[in-house]
């Protein structure tokens, strides 16, 4: 799901200022669209990718916890750019998760559409939905709990 009637695409050149996340652990490849409280992003998933090499060499799957990472950092651009910080000045770490369901396999060649929506905020605590689908079926779904704390000088 596109938002619609949004047109603030961020490109990787960009995301980097919003994750400190580096290959071959930066798992956000495009913000699509986001509003005060949504976002959409996408993870190209491709066979050359380190955790295909053993997960499963002969029949390569997704692991579950790198689609769980690839929606937390979708999650956390939305927190930056709400915020109007950086990973320069806070860092947003993963304190909770759940419902998580996990409905089907995702292979390489898929494109991962990661939807994100704030539930509520309270202090450095942001508790976030988030739902990721190929295709248009959902893949994986949970609520994530994430703290922004400041980066100590």
């Amino acid at each position: 799901m596109v938002l619609e009637g949004e047109n603030n695409t961020i490109y990787i050149q960009d995301i980097v200022n919003y994750l400190p996340h580096r290959y071959p652990f930066l798992l956000v490849d495009r913000v699509l669209g986001y509003t005060d409280n949504k976002l959409t992003a996408i993870k190209n998933v491709t066979v050359n990718e380190p955790c295909f090499t053993g997960h499963f060499p002969d029949n390569a799957v997704m692991p579950g916890v790198l689609i769980i990472e690839s929606l937390a950092q979708a999650g956390a651009i939305l927190a930056y750019l709400i915020t109007k910080s950086s990973p320069k000045d806070h860092l947003c770490y993963l304190a909770s998760m759940d419902n998580v369901k996990f409905k089907q396999i995702v292979l390489p060649g898929d494109q991962l559409v990661l939807n994100v929506e704030i539930l509520n905020t309270k202090g450095s605590f942001w508790k976030v939905h988030g739902e990721a689908s190929v295709n248009g079926n959902v893949v994986c779904s949970l609520d994530i709990l994430s703290a922004m704390r400041k980066v100590s000088s």
